[in-house]
């Protein structure tokens, strides 16, 4: 039995006025036809912003006065986001946010990862107790982890003061500039982990068990069938979670904003907060969308490294 073409299958699926047309496209055409709103669609939504945002960046235009004019400022944008001193406050608020959450959830998650992939009694349901954390949203964690972190209510308090003997009401993780850069690295961690151990999980269990049985005949310690075999093997799912969890982080907004809003002061300002004080406070929209497209070219510069690394160590 002949296979029908594409080409004839859609021709038989369209009206008798439009098939004779419909034959006399070819399968690329097909193709094209059935995914180009598809394109367009996301045309519109991406390229065309950028664009745009790429254009207000080199004028003093602000979304808050339509009807002003506009004027020209070249580079003037760029240099003044890469002078400002809050700026660079700002960004050294999230390389700390980055590198203690990545750091955090790297070890932790990695380490559920190895202890489910032992396959004890009750891993199914330890491991759906600590999936949890991951599917609630980030208003919900913003909402819970400010309750939790009360110093009158709040249980965090309460449990910090159990272990180390200080009075529950003697500090404040959200008040204190010193503190609460830690108190949004811990409900980050808390709630990203889970992610982490997921794609940690999914490396061990690539592993195939003759490599295992092939070590243990050799009399491989189970140390060094570690460092031999597992780490290697799951690095590059590792440097895979590394990769997501830095791009969302570096973009982290709702749940910084909840629980802080960048503050005390400026302690939890990361460069998020920061945009969106320029674009909707004070209306800055030329010199926000010079900060956005920095951020953007900053990330987009770096991840594209950090794949090339992570080709590499893949090919090794």
């Amino acid at each position: 039995m002949k296979i029908k073409s594409a080409v004839e299958r859609a021709a038989i699926a369209t009206p008798a006025t439009m098939a004779s047309t419909v034959r006399g496209l070819s399968d690329r055409a097909i193709a094209w036809l059935f995914i180009g709103p598809t394109m367009l669609i996301l045309l519109a939504i991406n390229i065309f912003p950028l664009i745009w945002t790429i254009k207000l960046s080199f004028t003093n235009y602000r979304a808050n006065r339509p009807n002003a004019p506009v004027v020209d400022l070249g580079i003037d944008n760029y240099v003044s986001v890469l002078t400002d001193p809050d700026i660079w406050l700002a960004m050294q608020n999230t390389a700390h946010f980055l590198f203690w959450t990545i750091l955090l959830q790297m070890v932790i998650g990695f380490t559920l990862a190895y202890l489910i992939d032992r396959k004890f009694r009750g891993h199914g349901f330890w491991t759906t107790m600590i999936l949890i954390p991951m599917m609630l949203s980030p208003a919900v964690v913003g909402n819970f982890w400010a309750f939790l972190y009360q110093p009158q209510v709040g249980l965090f308090n309460y449990a910090a003061a159990f272990l180390s003997g200080v009075p529950a009401s003697s500090f404040s993780m959200l008040g204190s500039v010193q503190l609460a850069p830690w108190a949004i690295v811990i409900v980050d961690t808390w709630m990203w982990t889970p992610y982490v151990m997921l794609i940690c999980l999914a490396g061990l269990r690539s592993i195939p068990d003759y490599i295992y049985e092939a070590a243990e005949v050799d009399r491989a310690s189970k140390w060094r069938q570690f460092w031999s075999i597992t780490l290697p093997m799951v690095m590059p799912f590792i440097m895979l979670a590394v990769l997501f969890r830095g791009i969302e982080n570096f973009k982290m907004f709702d749940m910084v904003n909840l629980l802080t809003s960048g503050g005390p002061g400026s302690a939890t300002e990361l460069a998020s907060i920061t945009l969106k004080r320029e674009a909707f406070e004070k209306w800055r929209t030329g010199y926000s969308s010079a900060f956005a497209i920095i951020l953007f070219v900053a990330v987009f510069g770096l991840a594209n490294m950090y794949v090339k690394a992570l080709n590499y160590v893949k090919n090794r």
